[in-house]
């Protein structure tokens, strides 16, 4: 098994994690801006479609044939689109060697191993989603699990509370949204508190 199998499987998951927030992106609220130098969710999408697309070929050299961004900007087109090109580079992290990763290449203005450019690019994603969670915080919807319990899915881990995702899987995930949508219910409120300095 490679050194490096934890960072492929890691982007596998993390693509996962994207789309389930992206999905739960009300279509009406694509163009929400929370403060005017603020990216709208449509323009975190565009961004998360470029920056990927431009990390991976230039960074990385792992280029993919697919134009970085959806003909259509709607929700559900980024959502296939994304999850198509995501598709393709994951195959193309699967077939490389040890070497591979430990090679150096060039980010930006230093030189960094293309191990630390992936792990960066994980972190370069999720700071993103973690800004749509924000939003949907806002708008006062529930939020499913990213990587543990929510204060909607019943608060502390430390209380027990439970993982809950919105999809099981990207195919689940994929199939429910050209069909406009599902999503499990949310545990009833506890009697423990839902943050740690309520």
């Amino acid at each position: 098994m490679s050194r490096f199998a934890f960072l492929v499987e890691t982007f596998e998951t993390e693509r996962l994690k994207t789309l389930a927030v992206w999905s739960q992106i009300p279509d009406e609220r694509m163009t929400f801006r929370p403060e005017p130098r603020a990216r709208s969710p449509r323009e975190h999408m565009v961004h998360q479609c470029i920056s990927e697309d431009l990390w991976m070929r230039s960074m990385l050299g792992l280029a993919i044939a697919r134009a970085p961004l959806p003909e259509k900007e709607s929700r559900l087109a980024f959502l296939l689109h994304y999850a198509s090109c995501s598709e393709e580079r994951l195959a193309l992290l699967k077939e490389q060697p040890d070497d591979w990763f430990g090679e150096y290449t060039q980010f930006f203005d230093v030189e960094r191993s293309r191990a630390w450019v992936l792990t960066r690019r994980l972190t370069h994603s999720a700071h993103h989603r973690g800004q749509l969670t924000a939003y949907l915080r806002s708008w006062g919807q529930p939020l499913y699990s990213t990587y543990g319990p929510t204060a909607d899915t019943g608060g502390l881990f430390q209380n027990g509370a439970r993982v809950l995702y919105r999809y099981r899987s990207l195919g689940d995930l994929l199939i429910s949204e050209q069909h406009g949508g599902s999503a499990p219910g949310f545990p009833p409120p506890g009697p423990a508190p839902v943050t740690e300095r309520p």
